[in-house]
């Protein structure tokens, strides 16, 4: 397999709490109102990306992995995915806030007829003032007193928010009750599902204007009722050099600010690496890459060359 870093045409998805800023970010033309989520890698049932130039031009994710397996995806990865591609990367922009929710853990999702659960992580790319989001439970939740209140407003008493700026993290393992916040843009990275429960909805309606879904009851089995102490990541900023983020089953997401150039060797991960610039641009490993953009490195390429443009360029990068 050649093992050029590979782009990826975006599938971009109205959302009845999406806002603007995909587009301009993105520099993509879009006539579609409310974008609220853009799928840069996705190898999803029914929202597959493509390749956007090259030699694999128009080729799906499961047609690379099919041709090239291992050379692609990394050995260790293909057999412990069974050939699947493991990760969703998206951005997502909300101008209303999205639904309280939870996902299942790969135990209960397959439970119940699906192939794994959802572990997710966000890096806020940008926050209005005041932005907030919600993550994880607050005070003392007990089954009974969720079964009392699921579907109400009351729920949102017992949440953490967090007021939020750039470069903000936070890791969302399955089980965590969730919400992203008005004024929120979010770079996400998760396991490759697209189960979501909805615990609370605002009592709007969807874009089709009937009252959307809530899925109280499947949730109630999912959510950690536990309280912990911080739910937020913290790391120290460091130019020129890793910063790990999050290190977990699923995956490994590394944060690079970079003013000159680096290089990381990538034959001991025996994984392909998502790579997503979030500020500024340059070159990864010869090809061009500026801020909303995304690409795949092949896990058969030797070396990670992230070289910034005379701006800087911050790199959001992520393997299994």
């Amino acid at each position: 397999m050649n093992s050029n870093p590979l782009k990826f045409s975006p599938i971009l998805k109205s959302m009845v709490w999406g806002g603007n800023r995909i587009s301009s970010y993105k520099g993509v033309d879009c006539d579609s109102p409310n974008i609220g989520e853009s799928w840069e890698l996705s190898a999803v049932s029914g929202s597959e990306t493509v390749v956007l130039e090259g030699e694999y031009s128009g080729r799906t994710i499961a047609w690379l992995i099919e041709h090239f397996g291992a050379d692609f995806l990394g050995r260790h990865v293909a057999e412990q995915y069974g050939g699947e591609f493991p990760l969703l990367v998206k951005f997502i922009d909300a101008s209303s806030d999205l639904s309280v929710q939870v996902h299942p853990d790969d135990a209960l999702a397959v439970a119940r007829g699906a192939k794994r659960g959802k572990s997710e992580m966000w890096y806020v790319v940008g926050a209005a003032e005041g932005a907030h989001l919600i993550s994880g439970i607050s005070q003392k939740l007990t089954r009974e007193d969720y079964d009392n209140i699921a579907g109400t407003p009351a729920i949102m008493d017992y949440l953490c928010q967090h007021q939020v700026g750039e470069g903000d993290v936070f890791f969302l393992p399955a089980g965590r009750i969730h919400t992203i916040g008005a004024g929120c843009f979010v770079l996400e990275i998760q396991q490759s599902s697209d189960i979501t429960y909805r615990i609370y909805d605002y009592g709007r309606p969807g874009l089709d204007g009937k009252p959307r879904q809530l899925h109280t009851k499947e949730a109630a089995d999912a959510i950690d009722y536990r309280v912990y102490s911080d739910y937020k990541t913290d790391y120290q900023r460091i130019d020129n050099a890793e910063i790990q983020l999050v290190s977990c089953p699923y995956f490994t997401t590394s944060l690079y600010h970079l003013t000159e150039s680096l290089v990381m060797p990538m034959h001991q991960l025996d994984s392909f690496v998502a790579v997503v610039c979030t500020k500024g641009d340059g070159r990864v490993n010869g090809v061009s890459v500026k801020s909303g953009e995304s690409l795949l490195i092949p896990a058969c390429a030797d070396e990670l060359l992230m070289a910034p443009g005379n701006q800087g360029m911050t790199l959001v990068t992520s393997y299994c």
